[in-house]
C-alpha cells in the first residue's frame, strides 16, 4: 500500500539528514511505547492446564499450550495472555542492521483480503490466527500511513469492538499525533510528508478460543519528508471475532512488542518469522 500524503502544504524549514533521523527516532519509539502502553500487569505464571477454553502461546512463553481453570473466566484468560509481557530490545534495535542468514523457520502466510470495509481498509479474512494478523496489518497501515489524525481517527471508529480503543484512547492516534509534532505539523498532516507502513514479519502471540487472537507485527516504517528515513515499529492488539470480521477488542492494549530491524538476528531471536503474502 502506497503512503498516503495530506492535502495541505505549510511552510516548512529545511529538512537535515540529522532532523530526520530526529524524527524517525520519535516516530518509532512513540509508536513503539504507546502501541500496548495501557497494560501495566506482569505475569509470572502459566495458566493452570484443565479442561475448558484452550490457549496458544508463542515462544516467549515456552511454547506451551494451557487452558483456564475452572474459577478462571473467558475473560481473565484474554487478560493474562495480553499482559504477558515480550523480550526487551534496546532502543538501537530499530535501526536498520544486518540481514540475518539464519533460517527463521516456515513462513506466516497472510490470506488475501476479499474486499475493502468500513474507512477503505481491506477486509474479508478468514476466522483464523493468521487471518487475524492480516486484518491487524491493514487496519495499522491504513491509519499510519493516512499521516492525518482525521485518517487515523476514521480508522478506529470503524474497527473496535465495543469497549476498545477510542479515538482518543487507541496508541495508534497518539503515535501519528507525536509524528506530526515531531515534523513539526498540524493535525491534517502535509502534502510533503509521506508514511509507509509495510508489515514484513510477525507472529502470534497466542489464541483464546476461536474467535480470540493476540496477534504481533513488526513493521519496517519509511518517513519522507524531503529526504526518507527508515526505522522499525512494532505493534500488538487484541483481535476479536464479530460480525463475521476482525476487530479489536475490548481491554487494554497488549504488552509492548518488541521493535525490531526485519530479518536481522534479534528479530529472529524474539521470535518474528517472515510474513508472506498468500
Amino acid at each position: 500500500m502506497a503512503g498516503h500524503r495530506g492535502r495541505r502544504s505549510p511552510r516548512s524549514p529545511r529538512w537535515t539528514r540529522r532532523r530526520m533521523l530526529t524524527l524517525l527516532v520519535t516516530v518509532g519509539l512513540v509508536f513503539v511505547l504507546l502501541v500496548g502502553v495501557a497494560v501495566v500487569a506482569v505475569v509470572h505464571t502459566v495458566l493452570p492446564t484443565q479442561t475448558g477454553t484452550e490457549t496458544t502461546s508463542t515462544p516467549e512463553s515456552s511454547g506451551t499450550a494451557a487452558t483456564a481453570s475452572p474459577s478462571q473466566s473467558l475473560e481473565q484468560a484474554q487478560d493474562m495472555l495480553a499482559a504477558r509481557p515480550m523480550p526487551a530490545v534496546p532502543e538501537s534495535a530499530a535501526r536498520p542492521g544486518p540481514v540475518s542468514t539464519r533460517d527463521p523457520g516456515p513462513s506466516i502466510v497472510l490470506p488475501a483480503a476479499t474486499h475493502a470495509g468500513p474507512a477503505g481498509v481491506p477486509t474479508g479474512f478468514p476466522q483464523t490466527p493468521e487471518g487475524a494478523l492480516a486484518q491487524l496489518a491493514a487496519i495499522d497501515q491504513a491509519a499510519v500511513q493516512s499521516a492525518s489524525l482525521d485518517g487515523a481517527r476514521e480508522v478506529i471508529s470503524a474497527w473496535a469492538a465495543p469497549g476498545g480503543p477510542t479515538t482518543s484512547s487507541w496508541s495508534v492516534v497518539a503515535a501519528v499525533g507525536r509524528l506530526l509534532e515531531a515534523a513539526g505539523l498540524s493535525g491534517g498532516g502535509s502534502a510533503q510528508l509521506a508514511v509507509v507502513l509495510t508489515p514484513l514479519m510477525g507472529l502470534i502471540k497466542g489464541v483464546v478460543g476461536s474467535d480470540f487472537v493476540v496477534p504481533c507485527i513488526d513493521f519496517e516504517l519509511d518517513v519522507t519528508l524531503e529526504q526518507t528515513a527508515r526505522g522499525a515499529a512494532a505493534d500488538c492488539q487484541r483481535m476479536v471475532w464479530r460480525n463475521d470480521r476482525w476487530l479489536i477488542g475490548p481491554g487494554d492494549e497488549p504488552a509492548v512488542p518488541p521493535s525490531v530491524w526485519p530479518g536481522t538476528d534479534l528479530a529472529i531471536s524474539v521470535g518474528y518469522r517472515d510474513l508472506r503474502r498468500g
